[in-house]
């Protein structure tokens, strides 16, 4: 039998205990898009969603229209459930999203990976409708931000076994090789869109690459905050997998306040 998902909110996800900052980022975002989609035959949207994002469109039961489901990594999945509200009453809101997660780990996802992941597939999926091009495409390229994200992310990967090799793949739904100079990772974030991150052992050095025949369908800019969610994801996986050992404080600040205060953990900075 097959178990019926758990689906939480992002507030929950946060756990501040009070309306968080990304909550009304969700907000902003169906306030934003919907329009686009009331204009839009669900047929082309599902081509987009199946050939583009790499997702499905399916019911999830909350009465919707219709929800995007999008697997981030194995068991955390981002759904985007649309309703067709209309606009009898002049109100000026014809439609909404409500942002909801699932799967075994989403709640280690922090709330802003998650939120900033969502508005990133809605940006792609815009422009697919408009046939746009994405404004950046500075691929070979890194930000300060993402030397700054290499540089931070690096030691923990010292901790990687050659046992770690399998448990890895299927944690990231992502290839993962042990090579001689150190480890290689590979993902298809979206369908034809790869994000390879490379660790040399020896230098102790990070590296990430993009590649893919539709890597120009998404902006650099944007695909380098998914690679740092890939990066982020890594980490999470060591840092479980090493409770016994003394941690840097960059891995306890991967997970979500969720799963700090359900691991009692005191680590997160922020």
């Amino acid at each position: 039998m097959t178990k019926k998902p758990r689906y939480i909110t992002v507030g929950q996800i946060d756990a501040t205990g009070v309306r968080g900052p990304h909550e009304k980022e969700l907000e902003d975002i169906s306030k934003a898009k919907h329009k686009l989609f009331v204009n839009t035959d669900k047929e082309t949207i599902e081509k987009i969603i199946r050939e583009d994002i790499g997702g499905v469109i399916e019911n999830i039961g909350f009465s919707e229209d219709w929800t995007i489901t999008k697997e981030m990594f194995p068991e955390v999945n981002i759904h985007m459930a649309y309703s067709y509200l209309g606009d009898e009453f002049g109100m000026g809101i014809e439609a909404e999203f409500q942002f909801l997660f699932s799967g075994e780990r989403v709640h280690w996802v922090p709330g802003e990976d998650s939120a900033t992941y969502i508005d990133i597939i809605m940006d792609f999926i815009e422009r697919q409708i408009k046939g746009k091009e994405p404004f950046e495409k500075k691929y070979d390229q890194k930000t300060e931000l993402m030397e700054k994200v290499l540089k931070q992310r690096k030691d923990p990967f010292k901790l990687l076994t050659p046992e770690d090799q399998k448990p890895l793949e299927e944690f990231l739904g992502a290839k993962v090789w042990k090579t001689t100079t150190g480890w290689r990772f590979k993902k298809e974030v979206f369908p034809e869109i790869y994000i390879e991150i490379i660790y040399n052992e020896s230098q102790n050095e990070l590296d990430i690459s993009y590649s893919g025949e539709n890597l120009e369908k998404i902006g650099s800019y944007h695909i380098e905050l998914v690679g740092i969610f890939f990066l982020n994801h890594i980490l999470r996986y060591i840092t479980i997998q090493n409770q016994d050992k003394e941690l840097p404080d960059i891995c306890y600040m991967m997970f979500s306040r969720m799963l700090t205060k359900e691991k009692e953990w005191i680590h997160r900075k922020i």
